[in-house]
């Protein structure tokens, strides 16, 4: 159930306040105006308790199918709120995209592989409300940074044999157009210990006997294999939280596969906070994936 009513968001795209990494990335669009309906904090699952929300951002009086984004907020799987994440898809308004922005099980609600649980139970979700929201079935996007690169990723890869898609009722068939995976981790396990140990890896898996076989199940290297959706990764070279190492070992095995995909490496960047001239470019990079995979219609 989504909170009382909805409301409008008006979009001035010309506006140098707008921001995406925490620099201004109106230039990606042409200037315009775009009315949103927004309806936020729609339950989409419920688990442990805990009730799972999502928003939902659609052009005002848009009846056709829409070219639509879901969007995975990061934190390392146990930070990070869907609210804190807004101003990172706002590029994609600008471009007249639906949104639909997604929160999930945080690690100290319930450990690893639930917010992976979750995320695939929201692109059920959005599939299933298709026609109510026109969200278009067959443009749908997957996108986020960090843990909600990984997040993404996993959405968008996962084997339904791996038995993650159980906790989701129906029978949707679940399919993405498009993976755009800003920085997120491949390969779970390789955080868990070793050189490459992380604490927000560690506490998410906490101190689970099987937590390598859960490591392995919901990393995205595990699940590379023919038919995959087109995938566009950026990373920092530089990365000191996730190594760049993990984008690499992820088009490389992609690329053996033939899955079609592009790997933007930011020279000397880390875990975001790029650059103006930087941010152009990725959003740049991201408009022509879109548009080479019919998602955005070509110009």
């Amino acid at each position: 159930m989504a909170a009382a009513g909805c409301w409008l968001l008006a979009l001035s795209l010309g506006s140098a306040a707008v921001q995406a990494d925490s620099h201004s990335a109106a230039e990606w669009s042409a200037q315009a105006t775009i009315d949103y309906r927004v309806v936020p904090n729609i339950v989409y699952k419920v688990a442990n308790g805990h009730e799972n929300k999502l928003d939902v951002y659609v052009p005002s009086g848009r009846k056709e199918p829409n070219a639509t984004v879901i969007y995975i907020h990061g934190g390392g799987w146990v930070g990070g709120t869907k609210e804190a994440s807004s101003l990172q898809f706002l590029p994609y308004l600008q471009k007249g995209l639906s949104v639909v922005n997604v929160e999930y099980r945080l690690g100290r609600i319930s450990r690893g592989p639930a917010a992976v649980e979750d995320c695939r139970c929201a692109l059920q979700w959005v599939i299933r409300n298709a026609e109510k929201y026109a969200f278009d079935t067959s443009k749908l996007i997957v996108t986020g940074r960090s843990a909600g690169g990984h997040l993404s990723l996993i959405t968008g890869m996962l084997d339904p044999s791996a038995g993650l898609d159980r906790d989701c009722s129906g029978e949707e068939t679940l399919k993405v157009a498009g993976i755009v995976n800003w920085f997120g981790i491949t390969d779970v396990g390789d955080l868990l210990d070793g050189v490459n140990e992380k604490s927000y890896a560690v506490q998410w898996l906490g101190s689970l006997e099987d937590r390598f076989e859960i490591a392995k199940r919901v990393s995205p290297l595990t699940y590379i294999r023919r038919g995959l959706p087109p995938v566009l990764t950026i990373h920092g070279d530089a990365d000191k939280t996730v190594p760049y190492q993990h984008a690499v070992r992820l088009h490389k095995a992609l690329k053996e596969k033939g899955v079609e995909n592009e790997l933007l490496t930011i020279p000397g960047g880390g875990h975001g906070g790029f650059s103006s001239a930087e941010t152009q470019k990725i959003f740049t990079t991201i408009d022509a994936f879109l548009r080479k995979h019919g998602i955005l219609a070509s110009t």
